[in-house]
């Protein structure tokens, strides 16, 4: 369906769910032309492509902004099982096939970076480029994740670790989700992330709950009331447990993708991280790796001053690299 740039259409498509038949994805759209997929990370939603919605559109593309499996009004699949790497994929090609298309560009940010990612390697008949936001690409290897993620910390845990657990960060979350929200946003934002130095808001000392480090006192800047209050209700709503399924399937999805081990991404590509952003210190390797794991790499950028959040803290500087980029890709 063509429509005027200022309109946003919300609907659902229907999306495989597993054994238990058939899903829906949820999405929002704006524009006309070729399509362009955003795929948000945790703990976010289609809300967080908001900004980028009416200048994809504006610039001549269809883009289409997803609640992935497990967030808003999308499928929420009881099994934990069902959250798999390979079941984000496949609601991905639904959708481009539910709109009637037959390829996108796909662009992902945290968690919808990695969907991107693997979107593009199983599926590059579908995905034909792939944008990466704030958490680099890096194939699949090493040990079990799990194992790799419970060495880490020393006598605290990594957050992930703490995840996997069900039931347990809920038990954390769910009591105050707008005031857990605010912290987690604000622990990994440039303007409201503790100083070097702090303790670690990404921990958790043996015990405590994530929460005990995280900032308080002020929203970040990119984040208002309104915008707070959009999160916050859509997870007061839905829980948690569909997002935090993502993190609980990691071995699963280390045991799926065997095949795809130190598998390039050939398509072109982007990359766009915050220096501030754990992400991208800590996955540097990922970054210098690029020459080899991205061939297809058109362009990649470490915005100064920026945090984890990229396409909300900086949003004109991020819709001016996707839009070049975009521009820059072949027919």
């Amino acid at each position: 369906m063509s429509q005027h740039i200022g309109e946003i259409t919300h609907r659902s498509v229907s999306s495989p769910a597993g054994q238990a038949g058939r899903g829906r994805i949820h999405l929002v759209e704006q524009g006309s032309g070729p399509l362009v997929l955003l795929v948000h990370g945790f703990p976010e939603s289609w809300y967080s492509w908001r900004h980028q919605l009416p200048v994809l559109a504006a610039a001549g593309y269809r883009a289409v902004a997803i609640d992935v499996r497990g967030y808003g009004r999308s499928s929420k699949p009881v099994a934990t099982e069902a959250y798999r790497m390979l079941d984000l994929v496949a609601d991905n090609v639904a959708v481009v096939h539910a709109l009637g298309e037959e390829s996108a560009v796909v662009v992902g940010h945290d968690w919808g970076a990695a969907i991107a990612a693997n979107s593009a390697l199983l599926r590059p008949d579908v995905f034909r480029a792939v944008g990466l936001l704030s958490v680099p690409y890096a194939p699949r290897g090493g040990p079990r994740p799990t194992k790799a993620f419970a060495g880490m910390g020393g006598d605290e845990e990594f957050y992930v670790s703490y995840f996997q657990e069900p039931g347990r960060a809920e038990a954390e979350i769910e009591p105050d989700v707008r005031g857990w929200l605010t912290g987690f946003y604000a622990a990994l934002s440039a303007d409201t992330m503790p100083a070097p130095g702090a303790p670690d808001p990404r921990f958790v000392s043996r015990g405590g709950a994530l929460r005990d480090r995280f900032p308080t006192g002020r929203l970040p800047a990119w984040l208002s009331d309104a915008d707070l209050d959009v999160y916050a209700g859509e997870f007061e709503r839905t829980g948690m447990t569909g997002a935090l399924n993502r993190y609980r399937n990691m071995d699963r999805d280390w045991e799926d993708l065997a095949a795809l081990e130190g598998a390039p991404i050939p398509q072109p590509s982007l990359f766009i991280g915050g220096k501030l952003d754990a992400s991208t210190t800590w996955l540097a390797d990922a970054i210098a790796a690029y020459p080899v794991t991205l061939p297809g790499l058109i362009s990649s950028h470490l915005l100064d001053g920026c945090g984890h959040w990229i396409q909300q803290e900086r949003p004109d500087e991020v819709n001016r690299l996707l839009t070049d980029w975009l521009a820059a890709l072949p027919a």
